[in-house]
């Protein structure tokens, strides 16, 4: 079995969440809070953290974090590369690591967002994605570069506009329900979506994510010590993380093949061959989606489904809690929830196996987890309230 496979546990979640422009505290201030909140939830003193883990281009370093930790020592420092939410999975299996090689015992996976204190992410985004061939032609932001992707999809493999409206309302759905969701008490229907304004044909203002300030933190320990602590553990069961051949900066001129997909293919079949699992045994699925034709492409990439059958899989009914078949972003996702860069997806993986979610999933034991799709790298993982 894979060195990974259940051999780490996530034994401590915490999040602060606001509107944009409306957290009471600098970012270094939110996210020490969600630190100390993920602690407290394991009844484990935050001094005794020695590793910390990022994606996405955060911006607070470990050491910065220390004085006000009380860390005693820090033994591991990391982060996954690129600016994007691709990484998100790949952070988890960064912090795995460093546990079970020995080089850290207790280690904080986060992401914080604070424009106020930080900038617009999509700064951020623009200078990992737009390169100087996009920018000569027009392309200034990450939803043309996904929408030009989205119309391949919907064009030249024939999946009908129709499931990215069906993955919006199930993730609104959950939101509205969630009491910690931006969109608690806020329902959408069809109507409201399709007169939306438009952002980047075929994404109107609804298919798209939208930032909020706030920052999550998960402590991360070995599934033994997990077992002692305050909280059900969530075992990390296997990560995979990295790029398809010919995913890169040219991708747009080179590749027609990978054009449509979310770049999930190869990281799909690594992780399935790593921990023993298919698709089939997926219980529940927090899917990052940037935008809403790229969470299809990803559920796709995953092996979900695929662009013939995708009307019959990706319907409303079946994603959501609790009876649909194929239940997605249960706390709402990116849409809903709330976007500190996607970190909320894995929060809420943590919750659902733990029974603790808004919209319970009836014995979800397995949950797939799926960083940005489209992103230069990209990562999935799956945990288990059990070791199968």
């Amino acid at each position: 079995m894979h060195p990974l496979y259940g051999t780490t546990a996530v034994a401590g979640i915490g999040m602060r969440q606001y509107r944009r422009g409306a957290s009471p505290l600098p970012e270094q201030g939110a996210l020490v809070e969600a630190i100390l909140t993920a602690c407290a939830d394991a009844g484990f003193d935050p001094a005794d953290v020695d590793g910390f883990v990022s994606y996405g281009d955060d911006k607070n370093e470990p050491v910065r974090l220390m004085p006000a930790l009380g860390t005693r020592e820090l033994k591991w420092s990391s982060v996954v590369w690129g600016g994007g939410g691709g990484g998100i999975a790949g952070a988890f299996g960064l912090a795995a690591a460093a546990i079970v090689s020995g080089q850290a015992s207790a280690v904080i996976v986060f992401r914080a967002l604070v424009e106020g204190s930080s900038g617009r992410l999509s700064a951020a985004v623009m200078a990992h994605h737009l390169n100087d061939h996009m920018l000569a032609a027009g392309i200034v932001a990450p939803a043309q570069v996904c929408a030009i992707r989205a119309n391949r999809m919907y064009e030249h493999h024939g999946v009908p506009r129709s499931v990215a409206e069906e993955l919006v309302r199930a993730s609104y759905y959950h939101g509205s329900r969630n009491p910690e969701a931006i969109a608690y008490g806020t329902d959408i229907d069809l109507d409201e979506m399709r007169d939306s304004r438009w952002i980047a044909e075929p994404f109107r203002l609804f298919d798209c994510s939208r930032e909020n300030d706030g920052a999550a933190a998960f402590l991360m320990v070995s599934a033994e010590r997990a077992r002692d602590l305050k909280k059900a553990p969530a075992y990390l069961l296997g990560c995979a993380n990295g790029a398809e051949r010919g995913w890169g900066d040219l991708l747009e001129n080179d590749d027609e093949a990978l054009y449509p997909t979310a770049g999930f293919r190869p990281i799909a079949r690594r992780l399935y061959a790593d921990t023993g699992l298919t698709p089939s045994d997926i219980d529940v699925i927090q899917l990052y989606e940037n935008f809403s034709a790229q969470g299809v492409a990803s559920l796709i990439d995953h092996g979900f489904c695929t662009y013939e059958n995708v009307a019959e899989v990706v319907r409303f009914e079946n994603l959501i809690a609790p009876t649909g078949k194929l239940p997605v972003n249960t706390g709402g996702g990116n849409f809903a929830q709330g976007f500190i860069h996607g970190i909320g997806t894995a929060y809420e993986a943590v919750k659902q196996l733990r029974g603790e979610s808004a919209n319970p999933v009836p014995d979800a034991k397995l949950c797939l987890l799926a960083g940005g799709p489209g992103a230069p790298t990209v990562s999935s993982a799956i945990f288990g309230n059990e070791i199968p």
